[in-house]
């Protein structure tokens, strides 16, 4: 008899799952677990604010159709309604959607730089985009998202490709080593000028500083209706390049000899990365740790398959975002405060012990 067959007779033997069954179970009871927790966020987002707005009403709030004046019948609810869908639904899908590209662009960072600290501001993303805003408001006197908003996806792109450009000089092409020093470059320099320029005027200073704290809210439908086919692009591109980074965690010669094209699987991956991080920060402005918390977290639940690691990232980013915005409205009321600021509060404490305990799980 086989060493590996259970006992004749063994029901319990016979019945327990074997490891690659449990994995399958734990992803899927974490997947449906996810799904619900982030229902349950984006009500809370949509029910939390300076007026509350009770969990039952949100939905009648969500389909009814307001007159936006006095003397109606039911003034309560033509109120919520108004609240809910001018100023609460717009804010929900915007850190629902860039909450997911921020946490599967951390991922693939980290996939594809074998870096268990990478976020999407190491391929100096948020700084291209930083610095086309303050380019854009110093030079064209222009203060609102929607107005800049192309001109910071152009500065997150071209800052991605002159990164990726960098790190391939060179006979050995783009390595995960070259990708980290390009990057800290190219952030560094950006920063630097991004800093001159904004401490020359005072408009340019003022949207600096809003931009670097990172806020969903204050944006509308016209914001969303400019990123959103990019960032579902870049989800898009960022699936389909899952199987190849497991691949490329076998190595790179191992990658090759089972017929991987090693520079297209990277050039993909830095063109998702570009277009997610890209248009996520050009709508919501600098969102810091998101990136390095969601890929961390997924992987205890995922382990290493990126097939299963991305959208679990995407889940868990989306979650972090919407309960993020919504810690900051409560925490600062009858004000708010700004969603990066809440994120960096959580994310600081989550890198430190990432660094000290090494507690990462392998890549």
């Amino acid at each position: 008899m086989s060493l590996s067959s259970p006992p004749a007779g063994d029901p319990v033997a016979a019945h327990r799952p074997v490891p690659g069954a449990r994995l399958r179970r734990r992803r899927l009871i974490g997947l449906g677990a996810l799904a619900v927790l982030l229902v349950a966020a984006v009500v809370a987002s949509l029910a939390i604010g300076t007026r509350s707005i009770a969990p039952g009403m949100v939905w009648d709030a969500l389909v009814h159709r307001y007159t936006a004046g006095s003397g109606v019948a039911d003034q309560p609810l033509d109120d919520a309604a108004i609240i809910v869908q001018t100023l609460r639904l717009p804010r929900t899908v915007l850190a629902t959607v860039v909450g997911a590209a921020l946490a599967v662009a951390g991922a693939l960072m980290q996939g594809h730089t074998r870096n268990p600290i990478a976020d999407p501001g190491l391929l100096g993303i948020t700084q291209g985009a930083a610095f086309a805003v303050v380019l854009t408001v110093y030079l064209g006197d222009l203060d609102h998202p929607i107005e800049y908003v192309w001109f910071a996806f152009l500065g997150a792109a071209v800052a991605a490709v002159t990164v990726f450009g960098l790190a391939s000089v060179g006979a050995g092409g783009a390595s995960p080593l070259t990708l980290v020093l390009a990057g800290t470059g190219v952030s560094v320099f950006l920063s630097a000028i991004t800093s001159a320029v904004a401490l020359s005027d005072q408009q340019t200073l003022d949207a600096l500083r809003f931009w670097n704290a990172g806020a969903v809210a204050g944006r509308g439908y016209d914001v969303i209706a400019s990123t959103a086919p990019f960032l579902l692009v870049g989800l898009v591109i960022a699936l389909a390049n899952a199987p190849a980074i497991n691949l490329l965690g076998l190595g790179e010669d191992v990658a090759k000899g089972l017929g991987l094209n090693v520079t297209r699987a990277r050039v993909t991956g830095i063109v998702a990365v570009t277009v997610l991080a890209g248009a996520g920060t050009a709508a919501c402005g600098s969102i810091a740790f998101l990136g390095l918390m969601a890929p961390h977290i997924a992987r205890y639940i995922t382990g290493p398959d990126y097939r299963w690691l991305l959208p679990i990232a995407g889940l868990l980013g989306a979650i972090l975002l919407l309960v993020a915005d919504v810690v900051g409205r409560v925490v600062a009321r009858p004000g708010e405060l700004q969603v990066g600021i809440v994120l960096a509060l959580i994310g600081a404490p989550f890198f430190v012990a990432l660094v000290w305990w090494r507690k990462a799980a392998r890549l």
